[in-house]
């Protein structure tokens, strides 16, 4: 059979660079084929992905050396346009694949351009509309959907062209986790009846293997290291090695000091064949121990009673209470539209409640100002470029500072000590600009640390990074929690982060306030995690294969050892 993509000692170097981004690429994939492309930020996995869906060289020029071709013809003596009815693209922000002002009119965007008479058109929109199950869609606006919506009506877009490879870049980074796995469900009965080459990028690899892949690309610093069955892959050390995230029961039965095999089919935890393992990770979980850990019980912010509605009667909050204590990091969780970032909003006064209070220690703040509150309540947003305004890193860090008022040498003392918290004092006369997104992240964060907040309100901290970047980031979280005292609320989708960061989990659904308590008691609930659209952590299933009596307890360990043994305590700044 011959190949359907097809690279041959292929190298790129952008333009604009002077090493080449991938090197020495030699990779065939066969019509009908599933494969997921994973690897660290920067490895090259989408400069690869460019290259196949032909913006490399159509829309990013470069230097190209050996051979490649797509659907055996030679993507260099193509157009873009040609491309494109080969290989359709359904990017990680879907709002800027929309063309249409409703859902029918931008799945119809491609057949408009063909020139398909109208009739045909319209059975063709309803036909991969009810593929992707999204015909009661087809009246609405794209943009006023959900994160999984959109995505539905952005493969349906590219299904419409009837091309032959679907490239999915990050379908995950966005959704929530039972959306997520709708979305690779969706896929894989997409990859199944229509028999397409399927291609997956994705970071969040434990969730891409929801479904069955039949290969796995490992890309790392411009080069292919594996190309292996998940099973193969799985069962070595490779994906630590390259900054990649294993499933949390594969590194539990590590910690546990199993040699994880291929035989044992650790792809799924529903295949995993424990009875190798049982003893040894019992064994472990008797062995490890959790210290005490007291809580303050001095209370810093609180809401009684929050009630919102963005138009009458759709409340989006109905009676939402809750307390957070001095020095406590807590995730806010639940699917994409249950209120999380309102709720924020409402904390840091960018909405008005319809009704309650919102307390912070002890005084209500309900009348205070935006910028009163921001003062005490800072807000990261979610991507660090909606919130720098200013091209050097110390003019941005100095701004909140600056339009109030404060004195010249107050502003350079503060900031100057803010800059050597986050690590980034070696940077201070730097533009913005030369800085890495984490980077970028800090610079936000000691924006609002410059304001000395009693709390720090983050959206989505580590939406789109990779492991590396992850834990990163989130030690210097956890490093201002605990070293600096600063309490700070997360409103997240990673279950990862929630279990390993937080001490407690506020779990919002259809607006209401299913669960405030640990994370491991709410990702071992199986009936809260369907309601909140949460997923079930594979560790809970992983203490009921090897006949753990307490699943809550084995979660609590696990992430306790993971923690102490290999993030270690300390940040690099």
């Amino acid at each position: 059979m011959e190949p359907i993509i097809s690279f041959s000692n292929f190298t790129f170097k952008y333009r604009t660079q002077v090493e080449p981004t991938l090197y020495d690429i030699n990779l065939n994939i066969y019509p009908g084929e599933k494969v997921l492309i994973i690897g660290p930020s920067g490895s090259g996995k989408s400069t690869l992905a460019h290259c196949i869906n032909g913006l490399v060289p159509f829309s990013y020029s470069g230097d190209i050396t050996g051979e490649y071709s797509i659907c055996g013809k030679d993507p260099k003596k193509m157009d873009i346009f040609g491309l494109s009815q080969m290989v359709g693209t359904v990017l990680q922000d879907t709002d800027g694949q929309f063309i249409g002002l409703t859902v029918a009119e931008d799945i119809a965007f491609a057949l408009e351009n063909d020139c398909v008479p109208g009739e045909e058109m319209k059975r063709k929109v309803d036909e991969v509309a009810d593929t992707v199950h999204a015909k009661e869609l087809l009246l609405n606006s794209p943009f006023a959907l959900s994160g999984g919506q959109k995505q539905r009506v952005s493969m349906a877009g590219v299904l419409v062209d009837d091309v032959d490879i679907l490239l999915f870049d990050e379908p995950l980074a966005n959704l929530d986790p039972a959306t997520g796995k709708t979305a690779i469900a969706l896929i894989d009965e997409i990859h199944k009846t229509q028999k397409k080459t399927v291609l997956i990028i994705e970071h969040r690899l434990e969730d891409a293997l929801y479904r069955d892949v039949d290969r796995i690309i490992l890309v790392s610093e411009g080069r292919i290291v594996c190309d292996a069955k998940p099973d193969e892959l799985l069962a070595g050390d490779l994906l630590r090695e390259h900054g990649i995230r294993e499933p949390l029961y594969v590194t539990a039965l590590k910690h546990a000091g199993c040699t994880v095999t291929e035989d044992s089919h650790p792809a799924h935890i529903e295949t995993l064949y424990t009875d190798l393992y049982k003893e040894k990770v019992k064994a472990w979980f008797e062995s490890v121990s959790l210290p005490e850990k007291k809580p303050s019980s001095e209370e810093i912010l609180s809401v009684s009673r929050l009630g919102f509605s963005y138009a009458p009667d759709k409340p989006v909050l109905k009676d939402v209470s809750f307390a957070i204590r001095r020095g406590e990091m807590t995730a806010i969780v639940g699917k994409n539209g249950a209120g999380k970032t309102t709720l924020s909003n409402l904390i840091c006064g960018f909405l008005k409640p319809d009704a309650g209070e919102i307390f912070l220690e002890g005084k209500d703040i309900t009348p205070l100002s935006v910028k009163e509150r921001g003062e005490v309540v800072g807000l990261v947003m979610q991507n660090p470029n909606q919130m720098i305004s200013k091209p050097m890193i110390y003019d941005e860090v100095a701004l909140g500072l600056s339009v109030r008022g404060f004195p010249e040498e107050e502003i350079k003392e503060r900031v100057y000590r803010v800059l050597k918290i986050c690590g980034l004092y070696q940077f201070r006369n730097w533009p913005v600009g030369a800085l890495s997104f984490g980077q970028k992240k800090r610079v936000t964060i000691a924006s609002i640390l410059v304001m000395d907040p009693k709390v720090i309100i983050l959206d989505e901290p580590t939406a789109g990074q990779d492991y590396r970047h992850y834990t990163e980031i989130m030690e210097f979280l956890k490093y201002l929690n605990e070293g600096q005292g600063i309490t700070i609320l997360m409103i997240t989708h990673d279950m990862h982060l929630m279990l390993e960061y937080t001490d407690r989990a506020i779990v919002l659904a259809d607006g209401e306030l299913l669960c405030d308590d640990k994370p491991a008691r709410v990702l071992t609930d199986e009936a809260l995690a369907q309601r909140a659209y949460l997923k079930k952590t594979s560790l809970y299933e992983l203490a009921d294969k090897c006949d753990i009596a307490d699943p809550v307890m084995f979660t609590e360990r696990f992430i306790y050892y993971e923690r102490e043994n290999h993030h270690g305590t300390s940040v690099n700044l």
